[in-house]
């Protein structure tokens, strides 16, 4: 007991050093959201010109250059993809690292966003189409106002997942030398040299996270199926 005590003082206590922790946490949880901000709008974004070549046969090139971003996004790793941003986009530009992870994450993100949300607008009977032409909307009047409000609560599920892998993904940040929660517990691991206790801190914090995470999303899961009866 007095092995783990003193350990823990000497990780968290001592220095104040868990505040590498808590700040690490708040950075961490900024990247999440607006990465997933920006994943979002680019997978709708993405995913609406993708289904309208599927339906319609329209928009080529641009279904085109679509596809070309879904399979180098989804074909590289991430780390890559965040080093080949902040390195070589950004590496003679005086940008905030947060800013650099966010657009990475988002670019990231937005790709597989695309393929939720074009699934969920493809599932839509091609009757709804038709349903919107009987009252008189044109293709995109359409979409707006039948399919995808449909095709959003269908998917919602999937992205509420999305935004949780996304948390983990963060995780590289550090790889930027930006002080996530994974490069805080590095920092105190780096002054202590003490691995066991920085390394467990940062596990059950993300742990809890995704915990909670994954309780709303199971409690959004059942709202949604309890509307549709």
């Amino acid at each position: 007991m007095d092995y783990f005590v003193e350990h823990f003082r000497l990780n968290f206590i001592e220095g104040e050093r868990w505040r590498y922790l808590t700040n690490g946490l708040l950075v961490t949880l900024e990247l999440t959201f607006f990465a997933a901000l920006l994943g979002i709008f680019l997978g709708f974004l993405v995913a609406m010109i993708r289904a309208t070549h599927d339906k319609t046969g329209k928009l080529k090139f641009l279904d085109l250059i679509c596809r070309i971003y879904i399979t180098i996004i989804r074909g590289t790793p991430t780390v890559v993809q965040l080093l080949i941003i902040y390195f070589v986009l950004f590496g003679s530009v005086n940008i905030s690292k947060v800013v650099v992870a966010i657009i990475a994450f988002g670019i990231n993100s937005g790709a597989y966003v695309t393929e939720i949300v074009r699934s969920g607008i493809m599932s839509i009977d091609n009757g709804q189409f038709e349903a919107g032409r009987s009252l008189g909307f044109n293709y995109v009047q359409t979409m707006r106002y039948i399919i995808m409000p449909q095709a959003f609560k269908n998917v919602l599920p999937a992205l509420g997942n999305e935004f949780i892998v996304l948390l983990k993904e963060t995780s590289i940040s550090g790889y930027i030398a930006l002080e996530d929660l994974t490069k805080g517990g590095d920092i105190i691991r780096s002054r202590t040299y003490d691995a066991f206790f920085p390394l467990l801190a940062i596990a059950l914090i993300y742990l809890v996270l995704v915990m909670i995470f994954s309780k709303l999303v199971n409690r959004l899961e059942r709202r949604l199926r309890n509307s549709e009866h």
